[in-house]
């Protein structure tokens, strides 16, 4: 019986990301021992989850604010002193991040503009940001393939069941159902897939009460638009293709949606209180994990 062509399509879009899962399995040794050298690069002079809070640890002494608890008065200390002086100690609870990068068809495009491929960063920032996480006491995990992990070595657990994983791996938005409210996800993406499907994950999961941060990667040739002549784009996902006469021509009307469309993602998430980062593949991976900790140093007790 002949198959359809729909079922061809299938098979070949199964194949190529089982594909990319394995090429991504190749990657990952590597990729992780440059994670880990870009979170001691970036993490030099912090102090983990140095935040006041629940816990036994003493952190400081600190004047009495109007309305706080009288039972977090040191007294002995207000007594000499001469001033009432609060007992801070330092933050214990440990909090989930859940951290997460797309390996979509999209996702292994490289420019002459650029070293290294979006996939390749994307994981780079995923496992650092993980590294960093594991260090300063937190619970990060990998939806999908690991369970979050209280641990020093989460970033190599989550490498090694990547790299062990064979399913095919052809989502461009992390499956969340484990996610509990409270918790963060970190999802690194370049985000272009139908904006009506990431508004509706995004709600989803503000509306659960989860938090998060969208790393987006970009290749600069995808912002900046360097063709000229007659030019050929595949989508990587469908295999459909465009043929342009003169690509010059157009480079004002692309960049102009493409800067509508970066507007609007970082609209998104002003409005749910997540973060939307951009980074570009010819930039370190460094500023997107520094950017990154930023902006959880306010969420989860991340400081520097």
């Amino acid at each position: 019986m002949a198959q359809s062509v729909g079922a061809i399509v299938e098979k070949a879009t199964e194949s190529d990301a089982l594909a990319r899962a394995r090429l991504r399995a190749a990657l990952l040794p590597d990729l992780l021992v440059e994670a880990q050298k870009i979170a001691n690069s970036v993490t030099t002079g912090w102090h983990g989850r140095r935040r006041r809070g629940i816990g036994d640890t003493f952190w400081q002494f600190r004047p009495y604010d109007l309305g706080e608890s009288l039972a977090r008065i040191d007294w002995r200390r207000s007594a000499r002193d001469d001033a009432i002086t609060i007992r801070d100690q330092e933050w214990e609870a440990a909090h989930t991040v859940w951290v997460w990068a797309n390996n979509g068809a999209s996702m292994l495009y490289k420019s002459h503009m650029a070293d290294v491929s979006k996939q390749s960063r994307a994981l780079v920032i995923a496992l650092a940001t993980a590294e960093t996480l594991a260090r300063s006491g937190e619970r990060v995990g990998w939806p999908g393939v690991t369970r979050a992990l209280s641990s020093r070595s989460a970033a190599e657990r989550i490498a090694t069941d990547l790299t062990n994983s064979t399913q095919a791996d052809d989502i461009v938005f992390p499956n969340t159902a484990m996610v509990s409210p409270r918790s963060e996800v970190v999802v690194v993406s370049d985000f272009l897939d139908p904006l009506e499907n990431i508004t509706r994950n995004l709600l989803d999961l503000a509306e659960r009460g989860i938090r998060g941060s969208l790393v987006q990667v970009i290749d600069p040739a995808e912002e900046h638009f360097p063709y000229g002549g007659r030019t050929e784009f595949i989508d990587p996902q469908t295999g459909q293709k465009l043929t342009i006469g003169r690509a010059e021509n157009v480079v004002e009307d692309y960049q102009r949606l493409f800067q509508s469309r970066q507007t609007f993602l970082a609209d998104q998430c002003r409005k749910l209180g997540w973060f939307h980062i951009i980074h570009h593949t010819d930039r370190p991976a460094s500023t997107a994990l520094t950017a990154l900790h930023e902006r959880l140093s306010g969420q989860i007790g991340l400081v520097a």
